[in-house]
């Protein structure tokens, strides 16, 4: 398997306090990959070295095999680094469609000049009622993103990322603050999509992380502990003393 993502000794410094010590990390094409550790592991400040919204103090990314470490934001994304947000980042006042419309539209270089190209909105418009029937929300394309329940919302995220037909997804807390039952529903979308999408899921919710990743990688004060698929994990005592355990008096 060849890499899609990867870092070379990745170090991030705030003056004295280290947040990412020397990260050599792999995203293989396809992978069904999670990301996990304490808070306060580095997990944040390594996804936005990889985005672009941080600069790493030291070491090198590579997409594709291309060093794309200096590379700004907006290039990264073109160049297939897809990526939603903790923090919902929708515009809530627009209907579910147009949110998705928009990030087709921007990939489509025609965000600009969407108000006097119909032909290309007809196209924009069927390619993102498509995401969202993919993501099992066409009943709620026409409905207001505020009024969607938080789930739904995380999905029309998803969907908004997968616009713009990216080589790797990077999903921040895709089930944070949303109710089981719709954590599942979220669960159950990521299985569907596309095989050759490399996902890399950032997750607090044990229980999602073990039924979706094929690998993890545990991160512990800015430093990879271990990485191994789930089931090597789960028998890591290291990764229990640090992590696990926790999770299970939370």
């Amino acid at each position: 398997m060849h890499s899609i993502l990867e870092t070379q000794k990745l170090c991030k410094s705030f003056g004295a306090l280290t947040v990412a010590d020397d990260i050599d990390f792999r995203l293989e094409t396809g992978a069904r990959h999670a990301l996990i550790g304490p808070n306060g592991a580095g997990k944040t400040t390594f996804v936005n070295m990889l985005t672009g919204v941080l600069a790493p103090s030291s070491g090198r990314i590579l997409l594709g095999g291309e060093d794309i470490t200096a590379v700004r934001r907006a290039a990264r994304v073109k160049r297939g680094l897809g990526r939603t947000f903790q923090i919902n980042t929708l515009f809530r006042h627009l209907p579910a469609l147009d949110n998705v419309a928009l990030g087709v539209a921007e990939r489509r270089g025609i965000a600009h000049r969407m108000w006097r190209s119909a032909s290309s909105y007809a196209e924009v418009k069927n390619e993102s009622m498509e995401l969202l029937a993919t993501l099992g929300l066409a009943d709620e394309a026409a409905a207001r993103v505020a009024d969607l329940p938080y789930g739904k919302q995380r999905l029309v995220e998803i969907a908004i990322a997968l616009g713009l037909k990216p080589k790797v997804l990077l999903l921040d807390e895709p089930a944070a603050g949303v109710p089981s039952a719709e954590a599942d529903r979220i669960l159950r979308t990521l299985e569907k999509l596309p095989s050759e999408i490399a996902i890399l899921i950032i997750e607090h919710d044990m229980d999602l992380v073990f039924r979706f990743a094929r690998r993890i990688t545990v991160l512990v004060q800015g430093e990879v502990l271990v990485e191994g698929p789930p089931e090597e994990i789960a028998r890591d005592k290291r990764v229990h003393d640090v992590y696990l355990g926790e999770q299970h008096h939370a």
